[in-house]
């Protein structure tokens, strides 16, 4: 049975629903029929959203890795795959059920919001404040306040990093909260609630993802509620240009390693042109 939408008037979490698009089957019906299916047994917490938005793969060559289309919903229906395929042969996922999420129309976004590291993503859930105003994927994320405190920081200081970021990349077992990619390594940036890293079922988890990421070759740094808030600019930020200065510097697009250096006027960032 479809169910009606309430309207997106106030910046309600979760209203917008980032979808990955990767089959250009389910885009076509997209553009044609205005509907999208999300598996009911692996549907976000979210839910239901007032508008859908699509992440589109590498498939879609000049609109890969970005966010080019979105549209409102309209209603969600529970329907099985067999009744939205009655045509395939049946399978193991013939019996799985769907939300059948209807659209009022699909549109296409002026400006794209692009993921410069072509990620794979699955569901991202956002607002449309943050929908809206994103530049790029790592804006959408809307999973911790502490986490946007930092992102606004580095993204102010030009320090590149990945949000919400999947280890192992090919079967991620583990989200970073922030991924930074150095010329010499790897940095994973952690922003820990105040109680989270206490109790005896946490450690030992946290004992092992350490290890896991240390094995592969990452420095893990840990911030505080506290440190996020009230350290930010004298105990956070030179604690992680450091440790980029120390991995060789940020790696970017065809340029050479960028390390951080004290100059008379203030700190800025160098090219080294030998990392």
């Amino acid at each position: 049975m479809s169910r009606k939408i309430p309207n997106a008037n106030a910046d309600l979490r979760g209203e917008v629903l980032v979808a990955i698009m990767r089959d250009r089957r389910d885009f076509g019906r997209l553009q044609d029929e205005l509907w999208y299916r999300v598996p009911v047994d692996t549907a976000p917490k979210r839910w239901p959203p007032q508008w859908l938005a699509f992440y589109q793969t590498k498939i879609f060559g000049d609109e890969a890795w970005a966010v080019n289309y979105y549209g409102r919903v309209k209603s969600i229906s529970v329907i099985s795959r067999a009744e939205l395929f009655p045509d395939e042969f049946r399978n193991p996922k013939t019996d799985r059920r769907y939300f059948q999420v209807h659209l009022d129309s699909l549109e296409r976004l002026i400006q794209p919001i692009r993921s410069a590291r072509g990620r794979r993503l699955v569901f991202i859930s956002t607002t449309w404040t943050k929908f809206t105003a994103a530049e790029q994927i790592n804006d959408l994320f809307d999973d911790s306040p502490l986490e946007d405190t930092l992102w606004a920081e580095l993204k102010r200081l030009r320090i590149d990093a990945e949000r919400q970021y999947g280890f192992p990349e090919d079967k991620p077992r583990y989200m970073l909260d922030f991924a930074v990619f150095c010329n010499g390594g790897k940095m994973n940036i952690e922003t820990d609630g105040d109680a989270y890293h206490i109790g005896k079922e946490i450690a030992p988890r946290d004992n092992r993802r350490n290890n896991a990421l240390a094995t592969a070759g990452w420095q893990v740094l840990r911030y505080t509620t506290h440190q996020i808030c009230e350290q930010m600019a004298d105990y956070c930020i030179p604690e992680i240009k450091k440790g980029i200065n120390k991995l060789g510097g940020l790696q970017s697009d065809g340029e050479a390693p960028r390390k951080f250096v004290a100059l008379p006027e203030g700190e800025a960032q160098q090219l080294s042109l030998f990392g």
